[in-house]
């Protein structure tokens, strides 16, 4: 029995602990669970925190692109609105071409321009888009009653929109019953010259937000706006001007034009007075010569040693003014295009040797060396050789006046493009500059010691102009005061 009961106690013991260690188990596997549990859980939260985290970050993305899109598509509208405005030179049809198609993409489909007029002290409205007539009406009286407001505004030279306008600039009442619109942006248009004003753009859309980039977008656009404008003006005060300056240039031309055909018929009554006078001179010149000749002759009887002295003078004196005459008829004949030129190819050393042994004697008694120097590939010329021998005969005639004993005269040429160079220099007491433009007129002569000792006319260098130029020629002097002269002038290749 005592064994029994022994046995009995040490089962029950072992079960206890048995199922005392069972229960240990257990609850250290309920506890693992219960941490696996919390755990999970936390995991769960974390997942659902993430979750939303996700979601906003998705959804600001979402309006991130969207607010992209809509930069992207504002740029663009601005960049073919920019152009479209920039590409004329009309101010109306600046206004013109702001079009809802543009304004659109910018978000907005309310559109007003006015402009400040100086004279009349008030706005005038140049674009309205999305509004009707009778609104128009409205909206100009609201604008032009608060005209003092809206030109502080333009002062400021700020961009204002329902974003960052002050609340006593549009109240929400003027914003929606007379301008029609939820939201809009308001920025100046500033020319750097004359009139300025302003661009006002909104939109009835109340889901539409004014962004910051919206206001910069519209700034952008008022620039480019004052910038056609400024060029618009720049363009039409040009264009004005210049039109002005052609109908003062065509008056001018018509005026210049009477005048060169009043100069014209008084130069061709010259010439036919020259040659009148000129030839109705001749024959008592003739007559005077002819007389004085005959009684120099002795053939009427012999005559004192005076009377013979002053015969003598009138003579000399006749024959001067024969050579007067006779150039004055050269040069007459040639202004009114009565003078033939018999062009044909010629020597230039020949003309100038001839020349040469003509006028020898003076050259001598002067006690003056002429020296000629011709090229060969350039001697060649196409002239009327009577004519260019008086030229020769004038230049160097002239050239002997004004050298003193023991100087020289020289003669050269050269090839000048398609014509042939001529220059004829002396060692005399030269032209002094301001005589130079006057020398080839005629009965023109240089005010120096020398030409008031020496007689001339003052027609051979004007004769010798002529007759260069009718030869489809130029000629001209270089010459200082005390250091000689060169006559140049160019002839056609022979």
């Amino acid at each position: 029995m005592f064994n029994s009961d022994i046995i009995l106690i040490l089962t029950s013991t072992l079960i206890i602990i048995a199922l005392s260690s069972m229960l240990l188990t257990k609850m250290q596997k309920i506890k693992q669970l219960q941490n696996e549990a919390d755990e999970l859980k936390r995991s769960l939260d974390g997942m659902d925190e993430q979750a939303k985290i996700i979601v906003r970050t998705d959804m600001e993305l979402n309006r991130i692109q969207e607010e992209l899109d809509k930069k992207i598509s504002g740029l663009y509208a601005l960049q073919g609105l920019s152009y479209a405005i920039s590409m004329t030179l009309v101010e109306e049809e600046i206004f013109r071409r702001l079009s809802l198609e543009y304004l659109e993409k910018l978000g907005f489909e309310k559109t007003l321009v006015f402009l400040w007029d100086n004279e009349r002290k008030n706005f005038t409205l140049k674009t309205a888009i999305g509004y009707t007539e009778e609104e128009i009406n409205l909206i100009n009286s609201h604008i032009n009653a608060n005209k003092n407001h809206c030109l502080n505004l333009i002062g400021e030279a700020k961009t204002l929109s329902s974003l960052s306008a002050p609340g006593n600039f549009i109240t929400k009442n003027t914003l929606y019953n007379i301008f029609k619109a939820n939201y809009f942006i308001f920025s100046p248009i500033l020319p750097q010259q004359n009139n300025r004003g302003f661009l006002f753009v909104g939109t009835q859309n109340a889901e539409t937000v004014i962004t910051e980039g919206d206001e910069e977008l519209i700034k952008i656009l008022t620039t480019q706006l004052g910038q056609a404008l400024e060029n618009a003006r720049l363009f039409e005060k040009t264009w004005n001007a210049q039109q002005e300056l052609e109908k003062k240039v065509t008056e001018r031309t018509r005026e210049l034009t009477a005048a060169l055909e009043e100069v014209r018929k008084l130069s061709k009554l010259k010439t036919n007075f020259v040659s009148s006078v000129s030839h109705e001179l001749r024959t008592p010149l003739t007559s005077i010569k002819g007389y004085a000749a005959i009684l120099l002759t002795g053939k009427l009887g012999a005559i004192p040693i005076e009377a013979k002295e002053r015969l003598d003078k009138i003579n000399r004196h006749s024959d001067e003014l024969v050579h007067m005459v006779n150039d004055l008829l050269d040069i007459s004949r040639i202004e009114s295009g009565k003078v033939t030129m018999n062009l044909a190819p010629c020597d230039l050393k020949e003309i100038i040797n001839k020349v040469d042994d003509l006028l020898s004697g003076q050259l001598k008694e002067r006690k003056i060396n002429l020296s000629v120097n011709i090229e060969p590939n350039a001697s060649s010329v196409l002239i009327d050789r009577v004519q260019i021998e008086r030229v020769f005969i004038n230049l160097i005639g002239n050239a002997m006046k004004f050298t003193p004993a023991g100087g020289r005269i020289s003669i050269s040429n050269r090839k000048a493009g398609e014509m042939i160079q001529v220059d004829v220099s002396d060692t005399g007491c030269g032209i002094p500059l301001e005589a130079q433009e006057a020398i080839f007129e005629e009965f023109f002569r240089v005010d120096n010691p020398i030409n008031q000792e020496v007689k001339g006319t003052g027609l051979g260098l004007a004769l010798v102009k002529r007759i260069i130029e009718t030869h489809q020629g130029k000629i001209w002097v270089k010459s200082k005061a005390g250091s000689g002269s060169t006559f140049s002038f160019t002839l056609q290749q022979g």
